[in-house]
């Protein structure tokens, strides 16, 4: 199930764990929101079964899930659009380089790798038990675009951005048990 995620605010390149939490919390509340969703009650059984599919990551007193998982055998493509207020040449030199601002949020994306990731004594919020996150390792990003243009008729700081990323799920893998028989 195709789905689109949105961030409005700063992206900078080469952030930190507090930074990259920020972002995480956005987008777990969007991931919330669709797991909440009927399409997503079969995911939404396996996480609270606590099932030996679902991909629970227990660090630092988060218990974070992750969307697209190996365990799954799911894979996700990304088209990001970053609107930015620079002028077009310049998304590369004000707020950061753009190769290192979408690896700040493609880490952001993704289940921290280890403590040294999330912040000092940072713990779980009303709402954050089980924390989503959309990858479990940006390493399953089969294919990624990113579009870089002006945001206009806003005057924000250089760092902002408005985020659209279109996430298109793909399985890697199918088992016999997940097949649909139809009856010719």
């Amino acid at each position: 199930m195709e789905f689109r995620l949105f961030y409005d605010g700063p992206l900078k390149s080469n952030r930190g764990p507090s930074d990259k939490q920020a972002l995480r919390r956005e987008f777990h509340r969007q991931l919330k929101d669709l797991v909440d969703r009927k399409p997503m009650e079969p995911f939404k059984r396996l996480v609270k079964a606590k099932h030996g599919r679902a991909t629970l990551i227990e660090l630092g007193g988060f218990t974070f899930v992750p969307n697209i998982t190996e365990r799954l055998a799911h894979v996700a493509m990304l088209s990001i659009t970053l609107l930015t207020p620079e002028e077009p040449g310049r998304a590369v030199t004000q707020a950061g380089d753009l190769d290192n601002r979408v690896k700040t949020l493609l880490d952001a994306l993704r289940v921290p790798k280890s403590l040294t990731e999330l912040p000092r004594d940072d713990r779980p919020a009303d709402g954050e038990t089980p924390f989503y996150c959309l990858l479990e390792d940006d390493a399953l990003v089969s294919g990624l675009t990113v579009v870089s243009d002006r945001l206009l008729g806003r005057k924000v700081a250089a760092a902002t951005v408005v985020l659209m990323i279109h996430v298109v799920p793909q399985a890697t893998a199918s088992s016999i048990g997940e097949m649909r028989w139809t009856s010719i």
